[in-house]
Protein backbone atom coordinates (compact mmCIF):
# COMPACT_ATOMS: atom_id res chain seq x y z
CA UNK A 1 0.00 0.00 0.00
CA UNK A 2 1.36 3.40 -1.07
CA UNK A 3 0.26 6.74 0.33
CA UNK A 4 0.63 10.18 -1.15
CA UNK A 5 0.50 12.49 1.86
CA UNK A 6 -0.16 16.22 1.59
CA UNK A 7 0.54 18.42 4.62
CA UNK A 8 -0.78 21.96 4.49
CA UNK A 9 0.61 24.78 6.62
CA UNK A 10 -1.81 27.19 8.28
CA UNK A 11 -3.44 29.32 5.54
CA UNK A 12 -3.98 33.04 6.04
CA UNK A 13 -7.70 32.79 5.28
CA UNK A 14 -9.21 29.57 6.66
CA UNK A 15 -12.65 30.04 5.09
CA UNK A 16 -11.24 30.76 1.65
CA UNK A 17 -8.90 27.75 1.92
CA UNK A 18 -11.68 25.42 3.13
CA UNK A 19 -14.10 26.61 0.46
CA UNK A 20 -11.60 25.87 -2.29
CA UNK A 21 -10.18 22.69 -0.79
CA UNK A 22 -13.51 21.01 -0.03
CA UNK A 23 -15.51 22.54 -2.90
CA UNK A 24 -12.97 22.23 -5.73
CA UNK A 25 -9.67 20.53 -4.94
CA UNK A 26 -10.94 17.56 -2.95
CA UNK A 27 -13.46 16.47 -5.60
CA UNK A 28 -10.85 16.78 -8.38
CA UNK A 29 -8.38 14.68 -6.38
CA UNK A 30 -11.01 12.11 -5.40
CA UNK A 31 -11.65 11.47 -9.11
CA UNK A 32 -8.09 10.24 -9.82
CA UNK A 33 -8.27 6.70 -11.24
CA UNK A 34 -6.70 4.09 -8.97
CA UNK A 35 -7.19 6.09 -5.78
CA UNK A 36 -8.50 3.58 -3.26
CA UNK A 37 -9.09 5.84 -0.27
CA UNK A 38 -8.70 9.52 0.59
CA UNK A 39 -8.68 10.67 4.22
CA UNK A 40 -8.58 14.33 5.24
CA UNK A 41 -7.62 15.34 8.78
CA UNK A 42 -7.86 18.87 10.21
CA UNK A 43 -5.31 19.55 12.93
CA UNK A 44 -6.95 20.89 16.07
CA UNK A 45 -3.89 21.76 18.13
CA UNK A 46 -0.52 20.69 19.41
CA UNK A 47 0.23 18.37 22.35
CA UNK A 48 2.35 21.20 23.73
CA UNK A 49 -0.60 23.59 23.51
CA UNK A 50 -1.40 26.26 20.97
CA UNK A 51 -1.87 26.10 17.26
CA UNK A 52 -0.56 23.15 15.26
CA UNK A 53 2.20 23.84 12.72
CA UNK A 54 -0.02 22.27 10.05
CA UNK A 55 -3.67 22.92 9.28
CA UNK A 56 -4.67 19.91 7.22
CA UNK A 57 -3.37 16.49 6.13
CA UNK A 58 -4.67 14.44 3.24
CA UNK A 59 -3.70 10.78 2.84
CA UNK A 60 -4.35 9.25 -0.57
CA UNK A 61 -3.99 5.47 -0.74
CA UNK A 62 -2.97 3.45 -3.80
CA UNK A 63 -2.58 -0.31 -4.11
CA UNK A 64 1.06 -0.27 -5.21
CA UNK A 65 3.90 1.86 -6.57
CA UNK A 66 2.86 0.83 -10.07
CA UNK A 67 -0.79 1.83 -9.61
CA UNK A 68 0.37 5.15 -8.10
CA UNK A 69 2.67 5.83 -11.08
CA UNK A 70 -0.15 5.03 -13.51
CA UNK A 71 -2.57 7.27 -11.60
CA UNK A 72 -0.14 10.21 -11.70
CA UNK A 73 -0.12 10.06 -15.52
CA UNK A 74 -3.88 10.67 -15.80
CA UNK A 75 -5.65 13.88 -16.76
CA UNK A 76 -7.33 13.89 -13.34
CA UNK A 77 -3.98 13.81 -11.53
CA UNK A 78 -2.63 16.60 -13.73
CA UNK A 79 -5.75 18.67 -13.00
CA UNK A 80 -5.33 18.04 -9.27
CA UNK A 81 -1.67 19.11 -9.36
CA UNK A 82 -2.43 22.23 -11.37
CA UNK A 83 -5.22 23.20 -8.99
CA UNK A 84 -3.03 22.49 -5.95
CA UNK A 85 -0.30 24.82 -7.15
CA UNK A 86 -2.84 27.55 -7.95
CA UNK A 87 -4.25 27.82 -4.42
CA UNK A 88 -1.77 26.17 -2.04
CA UNK A 89 1.60 25.81 -3.76
CA UNK A 90 3.30 27.76 -0.97
CA UNK A 91 1.47 25.87 1.80
CA UNK A 92 1.78 22.22 0.82
CA UNK A 93 4.44 19.57 1.41
CA UNK A 94 3.96 16.31 -0.53
CA UNK A 95 5.43 12.96 0.51
CA UNK A 96 5.15 9.38 -0.69
CA UNK A 97 5.11 6.67 1.94
CA UNK A 98 4.64 2.95 2.24
CA UNK A 99 2.60 1.56 5.09
CA UNK A 100 4.56 -0.92 7.17
CA UNK A 101 3.57 -3.33 9.89
CA UNK A 102 6.26 -4.28 12.33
Amino acid sequence: MIKLIALYKQPENLKEFDDHYFGTHGPITASIPGLQKMTVTKMTGSPMGGEAAYYLMCEMVYESHESFKMAMKTDEARASGKDLMSFAGDLVTLMIGEEVHG
